[in-house]
């Protein structure tokens, strides 16, 4: 398990921000949605399941803000939709 830390419209792993080695970013829409637009893991992260911790890390935020999550990033779509505990914050 990674440490990940929350940025500006992001959840990264990585000394700063600036300088992530793994990230998701999205933005919110209507207060109520977040768009997960894009997913990012460096070559040396690669295959321990960091981008799942990161798509993890975004459920997790939705739920306890109660929004709902709409995937655009082509990664976490097709990980949210395969994993049926992620169903109740799908849009």
């Amino acid at each position: 398990m990674h440490t990940i830390k929350k940025g500006t419209n992001k959840f990264y792993i990585g000394e700063t921000e600036e300088r992530s080695k793994a990230e998701i970013t999205f933005n919110e829409q209507d207060g109520s949605v977040i768009v997960i637009d894009h997913t990012y893991v460096a070559d040396d992260l690669r295959g321990q399941g960091v981008a799942g911790e990161l798509v993890d890390r975004v459920v997790s935020y939705a739920r306890e803000h109660g929004k709902k999550i709409n995937p655009e990033c082509s990664y976490a779509k097709s990980k949210m939709e395969k994993t049926s505990t992620y169903r109740d914050v799908l849009v």
